[in-house]
């Protein structure tokens, strides 16, 4: 039998708990999206880089609860566009225009306000500014949504360093409990829609809204006596002085980040601003190593970041740093201007760099397919009508 080629290698696998995909790799990925879509105000793009993020959670997410929340940050972020136009329709606009759409009665306000208008002229030009900027920051949301639907976040937890284990548990335990809910309240009006009762309106709220508060405190009850079962709050005895050397480079680290990040954006301290902001990181990350000496828990069959994580990491990192270079190189392609109204150039280089966040759904392991004589997860017991 011949060797299989390196596209045969390259295939992805079924997932399992032995091959399963860093979480770390997919909030990396994530991460390198959201900060291409910060980059660009161009819609094309941004709705290319919100079709690159579906499309890789439709084809890699799994039916665990918190992977069926992606559509919500899809409602989200359709939110997030309205709300930033119908802001800059009642309360004005910076950008100004010629082609104006209809004008508002104007409420006139104090000489103390008068930055600030209510109603007035409407322009094709402020509607459009308003409507792209809301669309990078819903872009921004769904990006992070993408993470949110792929990543499982008990094992991105167990991957944490020991120094931010408590804080992590509570980031933890804050994005599960919206996605369970969610699913909670789905299933329960899927049951009262079999039974022929209402699931719309005011009175089909009250009827599910006992059994999901009730699924949620079970579930707070269960953690809670889980953590206290393993342990968890136990720290380990560390000496006095290894306590305020990871207090002083902790506090140091953070200072010399916050110092080099200003030194990067000022136009005089940019030649010192590079070195403070890596000494800050290198001192912030011994911080981080010594203070994880207080945590005493252990790790059991620890997550390993391969091959195929770091693909899927390096594809988002290389989306940001390609897309951020296109700006540079041509910025109003990628920030095209509100004024004068024109219509969104399609840069292909780009366009080409957003398409490299694909590269998740080619080589992240396969989720396993539920059998198919598996009940489904049980819902929360239904009050009385």
């Amino acid at each position: 039998m011949p060797a299989p080629g390196p596209l045969a290698r390259l295939a992805a696998p079924q997932a399992t708990r032995g091959n399963a995909l860093h979480a770390g790799a997919w909030w990396l990925w994530a991460l390198g999206l959201a900060a291409a879509a910060s980059r660009t105000t161009n819609p094309l793009l941004l709705a290319l880089l919100v079709t690159v993020a579906g499309y890789v959670v439709a084809a890699r997410r799994t039916d665990a609860p918190w992977a069926h929340a992606f559509r919500f940050f899809l409602l989200l972020g359709a939110f997030v566009v309205v709300l930033r136009v119908l802001f800059a329709v009642l309360l004005g606009s910076p950008i100004g225009g010629t082609r104006l759409l209809f004008t508002l009665p104007e409420v006139p306000l104090p000489g103390w306000l008068e930055s600030v208008r209510l109603g007035g002229r409407v322009t094709a030009e402020a509607v459009m500014f308003a409507a792209c900027d809301g669309l990078r920051l819903a872009t921004l949301l769904i990006c992070l949504g993408a993470a949110n639907a792929l990543a499982n976040p008990a094992r991105l937890l167990k991957s944490l360093p020991g120094a931010l284990y408590e804080a992590g548990v509570a980031v933890v335990v804050a994005m599960t409990f919206a996605p369970q809910l969610v699913a909670d309240l789905l299933r329960l009006r899927d049951a009262r829609r079999l039974r022929g009762r209402r699931d719309r309106g005011v009175r089909a709220l009250l009827g599910v809204a006992r059994p999901v508060l009730e699924g949620a405190l079970e579930r707070s009850v269960a953690l809670a006596a889980a953590m206290d079962a393993r342990g968890y709050g136990r720290t380990a005895e560390v000496p006095r002085a290894v306590r305020r050397t990871t207090t002083a480079l902790t506090l140091g680290g953070l200072l010399g980040v916050c110092a080099g990040s200003y030194g990067l954006l000022a136009a005089e301290g940019a030649g010192l601003g590079l070195p403070l902001l890596a000494a800050g990181l290198l001192a912030a990350f011994g911080g981080l190593l010594l203070g994880g000496r207080r945590s005493a828990r252990s790790r059991y069959r620890p997550d390993r970041f391969g091959a195929r994580a770091w693909l899927v990491a390096g594809a988002g990192a290389a989306v940001a740093v390609l897309v951020g270079l296109a700006s540079a190189a041509d910025p109003l392609a990628l920030n095209p201007p509100a004024v004068p109204l024109t219509a969104p150039a399609f840069p292909p280089g780009a366009a080409a760099a957003v398409l490299l966040g694909l590269l998740p759904a080619v080589v992240a392991p396969r989720p396993a397919p539920r059998p198919a004589g598996r009940p489904a997860a049980p819902a929360a017991k239904e009050a009385p009508a």
